[in-house]
């Protein structure tokens, strides 16, 4: 890849009923240039227009790939890769770091009628998830709008060492230092 290649990472940070999402534009060669915030609602349902939002606003046509750190932020609050990827019209990412057998038994405990029916058809749109071993570690992509491998040489070739991503690695610092300022203001 590429040094000057950039990707907007978004990741979380949350504390009571509000979620910090922050994104993190990364070149390949690991420099970050821009950062755009926003909010989503802990166990809510717009996630997804937030990280279109913080595409929308960030305004950058130079970002070629969208990460975002999973698809179950704030509690639940699922995102839509596909609606996100029509939306944003650039390849659209999720990466996690830990194998698990799905959400949806999780998504039955947390809610039920309507709220749950909502975020089952959210979630089984979703495309599968996909092991990927990056620096001898395994992590899990779903993406949109690129091919598996494709994908896979995305995630490598923005993980430097480790097995985060640079963008997501970076947009998570900068989600956690946004609520512990946050935090501080709201304290005093």
């Amino acid at each position: 890849m590429k040094a000057g290649v950039r990707a907007l990472g978004v990741a979380e940070s949350y504390r009571g009923d509000e979620s910090t999402l922050a994104g993190a534009v990364v070149r390949a060669s690991r420099v970050v240039d821009g950062f755009v915030f926003g909010t989503c609602t802990v166990g809510g349902t717009d996630a997804t227009e937030t990280v279109h939002s913080l595409v929308e606003r960030l305004d950058r046509a130079d970002v070629r790939y969208l990460l975002c750190a999973g698809v179950a932020p704030a509690w639940f609050n699922l995102l839509d890769l596909p609606a996100i990827y029509e939306r944003v019209d650039r390849p659209v990412l999720s990466v996690t770091f830990e194998e698990s057998p799905g959400l949806e038994s999780a998504l039955r405990e947390a809610f039920d009628g309507p709220a749950l029916d909502e975020r089952l058809a959210t979630y089984r749109r979703q495309p599968d998830r996909r092991p990927v071993t990056v620096n001898g570690e395994r992590v899990f992509v779903r993406s949109v709008g690129v091919e598996d491998d494709a994908a896979a040489d995305v995630v490598r070739g923005f993980t430097p060492e480790g097995g985060r991503p640079e963008p997501l690695r970076v947009a998570r610092l900068a989600a956690r230092a946004a609520d512990e300022r946050f935090v501080g203001d709201t304290d005093a």
